[in-house]
């Protein structure tokens, strides 16, 4: 099996459970967060709706800056004002993940990526290694920050890759 397959397959079963955790994301509470030091809500939901965008930014581009100049990229989350905003992100961002596994090769998936902050290089490692970590597994990561902050809101999480205590089976 190619590694873009296996890419696609690991998206594909992602995207059901990151979508069931976005569409419960409260309206009205962008700026709540658990801690001082934590990110807002509305940031940590755009975040997590826009990092299947990143496996597309991975393969198209050589490197990212995501703060160049100290600025923010096309890749800094952009918090979204209504559910339905986050959830067109999100299908967004997977449309465009999809798209680039598509077309992308096992060849151009070897070759090195760099990941800078603003000029500093923080990382550079094969596409492959960048797709696994700072996107998939980087992904389930925040995803479940998202549902510690729903359970602290009280809203019901949804089950991922078992049940919640909300959610005794599998949705």
């Amino acid at each position: 099996m190619k590694m873009t397959e296996l890419f696609l397959a690991e998206l594909d079963g992602e995207a059901p459970p990151t979508r069931r955790t976005l569409e419960r994301v409260p309206e009205g509470k962008n700026e709540w967060k658990p801690h001082p030091r934590s990110m807002p809500l509305g940031y940590l939901a755009a975040l997590v709706a826009r990092m299947p965008g990143w496996v597309a930014m991975t393969i198209e581009q050589d490197e990212v800056d995501l703060q160049p100049g100290g600025g923010g990229s096309e890749f800094t989350p952009r918090v979204q004002p209504t559910t339905q905003d986050l959830l067109k992100l999100f299908d967004d961002s997977l449309a465009q993940a999809r798209r680039a596994l598509t077309r992308t090769t096992d060849e151009h998936l070897l070759t090195p990526w760099r990941f800078k902050v603003a000029g500093k290089l923080v990382s550079e490692q094969p596409r492959h290694a960048m797709l696994r970590s700072a996107t998939l597994n980087h992904l389930a990561h925040h995803r479940g920050q998202l549902t510690v902050y729903l359970r602290l809101l009280d809203v019901p999480v949804p089950a991922i890759y078992g049940p919640t205590a909300d959610e005794g089976r599998f949705a």
